[in-house]
């Protein structure tokens, strides 16, 4: 039952996002920045790309890196100088890439067209591996599979490991799964194979170092549900307008998260190396932390508040009905966040979601102040 109600409340907030087909789209110093239902990347990007989405294409060339998150994210352009951070249900590269890769999705595939000048870490349930990687392979997964040249060594731990035929591997395979390794006779691995045993535990897995992680992490969730709830029976206002915001928008929430998450600490660089900024720097350092908390129990918070229009439409408006929803979401969010190999994606989504949505609550706050400061 939990798991249905899991997946209700995740189709129910991105499925929003449909009613605006149009991504929006901002460019800065070079930079590229799109989030929408579906983006797609048609004209060059002289920068960096930042792309969240339902659908993320990028059809055209990007002189920097190329950060893209989305339920299908496909890159099939060159990457001219930079790399490729990509997160999905499903990430396809099928393109040259002058750096390294970092992908991890339910589904990667580096594609017989990609060329990567540099090393590539892949995290993921499926693997498939045809395209050409100059530098070394990481790869973590439920089934990986290698078909293409690589130039240095390669990493794999997974359940199932396979070699096709088109596999040249010229550095050394150190593998480490349950099956026994799959390969082709025509695969090639010049640097030899070796086969690694389970890491040996440092520590004893003893009854109560089990019994203390299980109750600090039942305390934490407990709490971040607690904060949930005090937050919709104090600021029910506030909560209405982040939860309308998140299921009108939540690419775009999640890219606007995405930027403050990384210019913040940035900004409070700056006023640490300025003595008149310290001050400053100190409480901003502050609010950026209770940003981070408060960003990912808002994501639940709304998530939370659709399962419960959904649910039980009749009692939606009702303020305790409101505050279990708030805590019952905080809980289905950490749920997602436990799931294998994805639960980190989740977790990171959220968290980018809730943050874009205090931010943009806060953005469309300041015009009202200074319109009432200068009536």
């Amino acid at each position: 039952m939990i798991r249905i109600l899991i997946l209700t409340a995740v189709f129910a907030v991105f499925g929003t996002a449909q009613d605006r087909p149009d991504p929006v789209t901002a460019e800065f110093a070079g930079d590229y920045f799109a989030a929408g239902s579906a983006v797609r990347i048609q004209t060059p990007v002289e920068g960096d790309l930042i792309a969240a989405g339902g659908n993320v294409s990028v059809r055209a060339e990007v002189g920097g890196d190329a950060v893209a998150a989305g339920g299908d994210v496909r890159i099939e352009s060159p990457i001219k100088q930079g790399g490729v951070y990509a997160a999905g249900g499903r990430v396809m590269l099928n393109s040259e890439v002058a750096r390294n890769v970092r992908l991890a999705g339910g589904s990667v595939e580096v594609g017989p067209q990609a060329k990567i000048h540099g090393n590539a870490s892949l995290g993921g349930g499926q693997i498939e591996v045809t395209g050409a990687v100059d530098g070394y392979v990481q790869a973590a997964g439920s089934n990986v599979y290698l078909n293409g040249p690589v130039t240095g060594d390669v990493h794999v731990t997974a359940r199932d490991l396979e070699l096709g035929p088109n596999a040249r591997i010229s550095g050394k395979l150190q593998y480490r799964t349950q099956a026994e390794l799959k390969r082709d006779a025509a695969a090639v691995v010049g640097g030899g194979v070796e086969r690694l045993s389970s890491p040996a535990r440092t520590l004893p897995d003893t009854a109560v170092e089990s019994t203390l992680a299980r109750g600090m992490g039942i305390a934490w969730m407990l709490g971040l549900m607690v904060l949930a709830a005090f937050l919709v029976g104090t600021m029910p206002a506030a909560a209405d307008r982040i939860t309308a915001s998140v299921a009108a928008r939540p690419w775009t929430d999640i890219a606007l998260g995405f930027v403050g998450l990384v210019c913040i600490p940035f900004a409070i660089i700056l006023l640490f190396v300025t003595v008149v900024g310290l001050p400053l720097g100190l409480l901003l350092v502050l609010g950026y932390l209770a940003l981070l908390l408060i960003g990912y129990v808002v994501a639940g918070i709304a998530v939370g508040e659709i399962v419960l229009k959904w649910v039980q439409p009749a009692h939606a408006s009702q303020r305790s009905w409101k505050i279990g929803a708030a805590g019952l979401g905080v809980l289905i969010v950490m749920l997602l966040s436990g799931i294998p190999l994805l639960g980190w994606l989740i977790a990171f989504l959220a968290l980018l979601m809730g943050i874009g949505a205090v931010l943009s609550q806060l953005r469309r706050k300041r015009p009202d102040m200074i319109a009432s400061a200068e009536a």
